[in-house]
């Protein structure tokens, strides 16, 4: 009873976040799930973490609607006829927005928004009038920012005005991917680009690459996620590289012996909570979304998460020079690669009955890490303060994008200059593409909306909280943390060109 009189005297918290609170302390107040002597103590060691997923699983952890049936159909739970014109149509998506679940209890996937709104942009000042009001309704209402949107790979009047009214709105909410193609107009992926200097989104994810993994039906939701269409996501549980490396004689036996058994184990955890969600939750008995084709129980999959690469290869090498660390030395490499590929190797070992949209498997991601992480570098990424140059940075990650197919990205800071010359920076991201990159996040040093790893928070707010004062956005403690935590403010700002 602490916990929840500790929420209730929460002084930062607003009535929503301490509603939400609440809510999941209720949910941890039971054990309902079978969960094994040796993933306990995994868990308790921080080997295996499962990212506030709650004790009681009671719906997926994200969820990929099928909109654009949405738009055709409307939706007979909610009295909506499908749109006829800007207004109807933004305001159709605002009310369903309100009814899609998740771990966030937000909507982590808000649609292709560009196509979604296009067939009904007649007239594009008043357009621009109903998108702007439309992206500042989602930032004011949708408290969190793992609420995703994408636009791409086309150019379309719908999303260079998504474009325009983001760069003059600099909100957090929602975060936004542009699929890129290799067919993608240039003078569109600067749009992207300039829009990205001035607020941190959108993203670049390879279309092409996904495209492959999930036969041309993908979404990007929640930080950089890589999910199908209708479906989604039933869990997404993380090892600790860095944790479990610890746990090793040496570097053969992780990898022969310690990394297999604990992906055998957080693999049969995941199981388990799957089987919770599907079997005994009666989500996808009950929920509207369900019965009315917007979203199907076998469209969904989940997700293998990993963190703590550059760690778990340090700590094997055990050097004091740089020259030797994870990024800079052609033995840290491919030792990466080598882990890597049998973490790939094992979790593709292992058959989930209710994955059948993956071939009854877990798809590999990176992890972005969360607030509490202190030393510990997200996914496969280089840790903050250790970056090499620019070229190197993007040949060096390229290694790794090939085996996440739901997510996995890096983040590159510009000098505040490059918003001068945003071809420059289309030409870094042509580059990075060809080298086998999956996903490219920037922002200008100078932008109030920064990424603090798959998410947005403004700076200004971070300053706010760490006074003590209330902020809108839920997901500002988390950058918060990031900052204090994970060095986030001090990445290496890159020159343009």
């Amino acid at each position: 009873m602490s916990d929840v009189l500790n929420i209730i005297k929460n002084k930062t918290l607003t009535y929503e976040q301490r509603v939400m609170a609440l809510a999941q302390s209720a949910e941890n107040n039971i054990n309902v799930l079978n969960i094994s002597a040796e993933v306990n103590k995994l868990m308790e060691e921080g080997a295996i973490c499962g990212l506030n997923e709650g004790n009681a699983p009671y719906r997926p952890r994200y969820i990929v609607p099928d909109y654009e049936r949405f738009m055709k159909n409307g939706s007979e739970f909610l009295g909506l006829k499908p749109p006829k014109d800007i207004w109807e149509a933004t305001n159709n998506l605002l009310i369903l927005y309100k009814h899609v679940p998740s771990i966030t209890s937000f909507p982590v996937y808000i649609g292709n928004i560009d196509t979604l709104l296009e067939p009904y942009i007649e007239d594009e000042k008043e357009a621009f009038k109903a998108i702007k009001l439309f992206l500042l309704h989602i930032d004011r209402t949708i408290t969190d920012s793992f609420c995703h949107g994408n636009i791409g790979p086309d150019d379309t009047k719908a999303a260079r005005l998504i474009l325009k009214a983001s760069k003059e709105l600099e909100t957090a909410i929602p975060n936004i991917t542009l699929k890129y193609s290799e067919n993608t107009p240039d003078d569109f992926a600067i749009e992207g680009i300039s829009t990205a200097l001035a607020t941190a989104k959108p993203s670049f994810a390879n279309h092409e690459m996904f495209s492959e993994d999930f036969n041309g039906n993908y979404a990007i939701a929640s930080c950089y996620n890589g999910l199908p269409i209708g479906g989604g996501s039933y869990t997404l549980v993380r090892l600790n590289l860095a944790g479990l490396a610890k746990k090793a004689k040496d570097e053969e036996d992780f990898v022969d012996n310690v990394l297999p058994k604990a992906v055998e184990e957080m693999a049969v955890y995941m199981d388990e909570r799957i089987r919770f969600i599907v079997e005994e939750s009666c989500f996808f008995e009950t929920h509207f979304l369900v019965k009315e084709g917007l979203i199907y129980r076998d469209r969904f999959t989940a997700m293998f998460g990993m963190f703590g690469l550059a760690e778990c290869v340090n700590h094997f090498i055990s050097s004091e020079k740089q020259s030797d660390r994870f990024g800079h030395s052609q033995r840290a490499n491919d030792l990466g690669v080598r882990i890597i590929e049998r973490l790939d190797e094992e979790v593709k070992k292992h058959n989930n009955l209710y994955c059948e949209i993956t071939d009854s498997k877990f798809l590999l991601h990176a992890q972005v890490g969360i607030d509490s992480d202190n030393g510990t570098s997200p996914g496969c990424r280089i840790p903050i303060g250790e970056e090499p140059e620019l070229h190197e940075h993007i040949i060096q990650t390229a290694l790794y994008h090939k085996y996440f197919s739901s997510g996995i990205g890096d983040i590159f800071p510009f000098e505040e200059t490059a918003k001068k010359n945003p071809e420059a920076i289309l030409d870094i991201i042509k580059g990075a593409f060809r080298e086998g990159m999956r996903y490219f996040s920037l922002y200008s040093s100078d932008s109030d909306v920064i990424r603090i790893t798959g998410y947005l928070v403004k700076k200004s707010d971070i300053e706010k909280l760490a006074k003590g004062e209330q902020v809108l956005q839920d997901t500002v403690v988390l950058g918060l943390g990031a900052a204090n935590n994970s060095r986030i403010l001090e990445r290496k700002v890159r020159k343009n060109g």
